[in-house]
């Protein structure tokens, strides 16, 4: 309370000096206070109907009515203002009487400080009640805006607090075919969906409660009641604040009704076998051709060639007949672990083929290690009988190596034949073609290629943003190099780097890397860089010192640089990998150890090598979502990671799935597609950075 405050009182008194007594103890005690005198109750209506009063005072020693009388007069018309008594004398007696028929207080004439500090109590607790009765009123209005909207709209939407929901809509529950808000109120939302599907559901809540859900971001999820052809939904995410409690607005997209089109479906599935649900061989090689023609954006194609081991034996347990279902329940898994991207296809009798859209030949064959091992582990059933069974998996990376479509088929074949008489239940990648004279002149080509880039410096850098799952206060980039062909073209590193890696240029490129990396920190706001070191450089022993002279002489801020080895190079040169973070370390360079937890839980390299980063291999994002032995395995990643004080990042997310589960199993950061696609850096005349994303680089060089 102070001047700014203009108090409205209403003083009851027949004499008229007690107005002035009042409004001078209280303009004593801070308060502004504008008084109306009343000397008569007829005179009392008038002024609580026409005026703002706040307060009545009323001096019971000269006014006709009592205090009881005046406490029904007001609350005709403002019922929650407090009425304070006033009497010559006052003592317990006299107080609690007053306070008993109605009075918030009683106060002795004299006492001037007492008023005072009665006042202001009174009219604080007066303003914090009409405060607290208009955000109620507000709630109330929001609540009853929020269920008229879902209401209206015919998109299902639910309302949930912890997981659990508390509110639906009609067609909410039309679609899950409840009979009304009670059968789904207070159950958890999850019970509406697949299993498989519980895991992104609930890191997709989590993230929509602290913030990180972009609005317009989609999940895909699968019904735990069957909706028709795919009983695939999309699920979009928003925080509220309902009943004063973070809540998640959960809404339904409509589907695609194109996709559902009667013509388009039986189009769709003469195109597929029945029992696998891929497409048949021609259609198959059809697609394949087509995809071939053209490279992918970034990476890679891999060829795989997969094959359930000793079916025969699948057939004697379960029968001839019941031995399809058992194909069926193993493509459906094969297809679960396939990119959006990837196409398959029922290659011949039993055995299917994907051509796989990677980063490497080894992811593809990590793609195959992880799918062979799944199976392993499962359990396929059909009626009353159960079986385990394995499968072999061949792959072979695409390459101008071989000369047609039936040179690459019959590698990766021949592949698949090598891992079956190793045992099966296995992976294996064809690299014969590594020796092959074809190979050599290819990589003659591809050296004169890479050595005249170096010289007229035509590799380029491009960043991809790592992204904070828990935080966004560090701007980190990965960075990538780009070659520019002799016409200008871009040139994505599968087509350069593994001739660069044969024929020991690596080195050299990384040295390359690490110049443009210190550039871009200059010319950029980046906290943290990220540059791969090959084996090639860990395993020379000039480049600590190369790296230590060319740091002095830009005078860089080491700390803003992290080197990133893979796995399995660090493993195999663990020794050389330690001594060289140790040495970088001193001088303030970060270290990540890159495409981690793919073939065991090396816990121990993060004891030896002590890195800031992990970044969990992209090959297991492709079945993070569905795989709960994979989440399991990811989880323990990360807890032994948080245990020893590194941050961990996903690589290669590609899909708002992909995220939910990810913020779920409690990683720190993500990059990948999902984040934004790699963009390259360009140098113009003025110096300055511009950033193009590869389509728009593509298309310049086309023009």
């Amino acid at each position: 309370m102070n001047d700014h405050h203009s108090i409205s009182i209403a003083v009851l008194s027949e004499n008229e000096d007690d107005v002035a007594l009042i409004n001078g103890t209280l303009r004593d005690g801070g308060h502004a206070a504008h008084c109306h005198w009343i000397n008569r109750p007829e005179k009392l209506d008038r002024t609580l109907a026409t005026e703002h009063v706040e307060l009545l005072i009323l001096n019971c020693d000269r006014y006709s009515d009592g205090v009881r009388q005046v406490i029904k007069q007001k609350d005709r018309f403002k019922p929650e203002v407090p009425v304070i008594a006033l009497r010559k004398k006052a003592d317990e007696a006299t107080i609690q009487e007053a306070m008993r028929d109605g009075a918030c207080d009683l106060v002795s004439i004299g006492l001037k400080n007492r008023l005072q500090s009665v006042v202001t109590r009174e009219l604080r607790a007066l303003r914090a009640e009409r405060a607290l009765n208009s955000t109620i009123a507000s709630a109330s209005e929001y609540k009853r805006q929020i269920r008229d909207y879902m209401q209206s709209s015919s998109a299902a939407i639910a309302l949930a607090q912890e997981g659990i929901v508390i509110d639906a809509n009609d067609a909410w529950l039309e679609l899950f075919k409840a009979a009304n808000i009670d059968e789904v109120a207070g159950l958890p939302l999850m019970d509406n969906f697949d299993a498989e599907s519980h895991a992104a559901l609930k890191g997709a809540l989590n993230a929509a409660i602290k913030g990180k859900w972009a609005k317009d971001e989609k999940l895909k999820v699968k019904s735990q009641i069957d909706l028709g052809p795919g009983n695939e939904l999309e699920l979009e995410f928003q925080r509220i604040d309902f009943d004063s409690t973070p809540s998640v607005h959960v809404r339904i997209a409509p589907p695609d009704k194109s996709k559902l089109e009667p013509t388009a479906l039986v189009h769709d599935a003469l195109q597929r076998d029945p029992t696998t649900l891929f497409f048949h061989r021609a259609q198959f090689l059809e697609r394949l051709q087509k995809r071939l023609s053209r490279k992918p954006k970034s990476g890679l194609h891999v060829l795989a060639y997969v094959k359930i081991d000793k079916f025969a034996a699948v057939q004697n347990k379960v029968g001839i007949l019941e031995s399809e279902e058992i194909l069926a329940q193993f493509a459906e898994v094969v297809r679960k672990r396939m990119h959006p991207r990837d196409v398959g296809g029922r290659f011949e009798g039993t055995s299917l083929m994907v051509l796989l859209e990677r980063g490497s030949a080894r992811d593809g064959q990590v793609w195959g290690q992880q799918l062979a091992k799944h199976i392993d582990q499962s359990t396929f059933e059909v009626g009353d009988k159960s079986t385990h069974i394995n499968c072999t998996v061949g792959v072979c990376a695409v390459s101008d190596v071989f000369g047609d479509l039936e040179e690459l088929v019959a590698a990766t074949v021949d592949a698949y034949k090598l891992g079956k008489e190793a045992g099966g239940n296995t992976c294996f990648l064809n690299e014969s073609a590594h020796e092959d004279s074809k190979l050599q002149e290819y990589d003659a080509i591809w050296v004169k290629h890479l050595k005249s880039a170096l010289m007229d410096d035509r590799f380029m850098l491009a960043q991809q943003p790592i992204a904070g799952l828990r935080r966004d206060s560090v701007e980190m980039y990965d960075l990538l190099v780009r070659m520019i062909d002799e016409q200008g073209n871009s040139v994505l590193p599968s087509e350069f780097l593994p001739a660069a890696e044969r024929n020991n240029i690596m080195k050299n490129i990384d040295r390359w890397m690490i110049k443009a990396a210190i550039d871009f920190c200059d010319r950029s706001n980046a906290d943290r860089v990220f540059v791969r070191l090959s084996r090639q450089s860990v395993i020379d022993k000039s480049t600590l010192g190369w790296m230590e002279r060319e740091f002095d002489k830009r005078k860089f801020d080491c700390s803003r640089l992290v080197t990133q080895i893979p796995e399995r190079d660090a493993a195999k040169h663990i020794k050389q990998t330690r001594d060289m973070v140790r040495k970088l370390r001193k001088i303030g360079v970060g270290f990540a150890i890159e495409h981690y937890g793919v073939d065991q839980e090396r816990f121990q390299i993060l004891d030896i090598l002590k890195p800031d980063y992990i970044k969990v291999d992209g090959e297991l994002m492709h079945s993070l979502m569905t795989d709960s032995n994979m989440q399991n395995a990811v989880q323990r990643i990360v807890a032994a990671a948080t245990k020893r004080n590194i941050k961990s990042i996903a690589e290669r997310v590609e899909n708002a799935n992909a995220m939910a589960v990810l913020f779920q199993l409690g990683l720190d950061y993500m990059q990948g597609h999902y984040v934004h696609e790699p963009e390259v850096v360009l140098q113009d005349g003025t110096d300055s950075v511009k950033r193009q994303s590869l389509e728009e680089l593509a298309a310049a060089n086309a023009g």
